[in-house]
Order: C-alpha cells, then structure tokens, then sequence
C-alpha cells in the first residue's frame, strides 16, 4: 500500500518538480512525467485543503449554534 502523504510533505515535493522541470535540462520524456507527478501531487494538496476546509466549516457552524442556542434564553 502506498504511504499517505502529508499535505507538507506532497508540497515539499511539488516544489523540488517545479525546480527541477525551471532548470530547463531535463529531455522531454521526464519533463512529462515531473509535469505530471506535479499535477498528482497539486490534486492531493487540494483535496487535502477541501477536506480541512469542510472539517473547519462544520467545527465553525457547530459553535455558531452552540452559541445562539445559549443567547436565546
């Protein structure tokens, strides 16, 4: 089974890809493949921040109506 990546971890080897394929000596071939390990690994941080982002918004709505069920008395 492939490990899971932290979201630092997918960004830290977004960035060494995007280095790599500036320094302009790559042959087409590989500058393919980084282009698209570069797109997996862009797909993996956003889906990690849309779920950080659902799971923040349902904390944050929770507290909203923890809140207004404690004023309304």
């Amino acid at each position: 089974m492939k490990e899971e990546l932290s979201f630092e971890q997918a960004m830290t080897n977004l960035e060494k890809i995007a280095e790599e394929l500036e320094k302009d000596d790559l042959d087409l071939d590989t500058s393919v493949k980084k282009f698209e390990e570069g797109m997996e690994l862009s797909k993996k941080c956003n889906e990690i921040l849309q779920k950080a982002e659902k799971k923040i918004t349902i904390l944050v709505d929770g507290e909203e109506k923890d809140f207004s069920v404690k004023n309304d008395d």
